[in-house]
């Protein structure tokens, strides 16, 4: 292909369907709590809320179904799936197994903007928790593993992260945590801040992981359950 062939190829955007935005708003208001576990699906205000008919909402929630995220009752409609705290055991030390190889590339391979960024969010995390804002609280922090995420550079392990954290990321917004235990976890964020300027890819790799065997404590608490 010569270079004028090449400079003119088509490279369309894909742009998505209805049924995916609709999938991904409906997975959105599931993890993040907005559609809390056992509460039921209601078909006629969410489908006035998006615009859209009940055949299409239909379909999604076959899908989300499928997902194991909300369950179909006959002539009764859906509600959310509840939590299941043995699949959450399951599903936390992956998660922190992920996070934890993140923390390790990203501490080699963060840019500069990268690190300032988890920086700026870790003072908002400081001045949302002084605030008592859980909810925004929830959203920076997400905002925090993400970056870190994104600046190990490994495609393959944000994708393995993607599916898993869907699992996890509703059970963190579900379960409010203690005052102690709030606390806790903006020490342990500006610990793993303080890694990440440093580089430490050990330390950070060990810092995300046992960040997460806390969470995972604080949701089988709220639960009130032992494994």
């Amino acid at each position: 292909m010569t270079d004028q062939h090449a400079a003119t190829a088509q490279e369309p955007i894909v742009r998505l369907s209805l049924h995916d935005q609709l999938l991904g708003r409906l997975r959105g208001m599931i993890s993040e709590g907005a559609l809390l576990p056992g509460s039921k699906i209601d078909e006629k205000e969410l489908g006035a809320r998006f615009g859209v008919s009940r055949t299409p909402l239909r379909e999604a929630l076959k899908v989300l179904a499928s997902e194991g995220l909300i369950t179909l009752i006959p002539h009764r409609g859906a509600i959310v799936a509840p939590l299941d705290l043995e699949e959450l055991a399951a599903a936390f030390p992956v998660m922190g197994a992920l996070e934890a190889l993140a923390g390790e590339l990203a501490a080699k391979n963060a840019n500069n903007w990268e690190i300032a960024e988890v920086a700026r969010l870790q003072a908002l995390l400081v001045d949302l928790h002084a605030a008592g804002d859980l909810r925004g609280y929830f959203e920076a922090n997400k905002l925090v593993h993400e970056t870190i995420l994104g600046a190990a550079r490994n495609p393959v392990l944000s994708q393995q992260y993607a599916q898993v954290a869907m699992k996890v990321r509703r059970a963190r917004f579900t379960a409010n945590m203690s005052a102690q235990r709030w606390a806790e976890a903006i020490t342990e964020h500006g610990e793993i801040l303080q890694a990440l300027q440093a580089r430490q890819a050990k330390k950070l790799s060990m810092l995300l992981r046992v960040h997460l065997d806390h969470k995972f404590e604080t949701v089988r608490a709220a639960l009130g359950q032992d494994t």
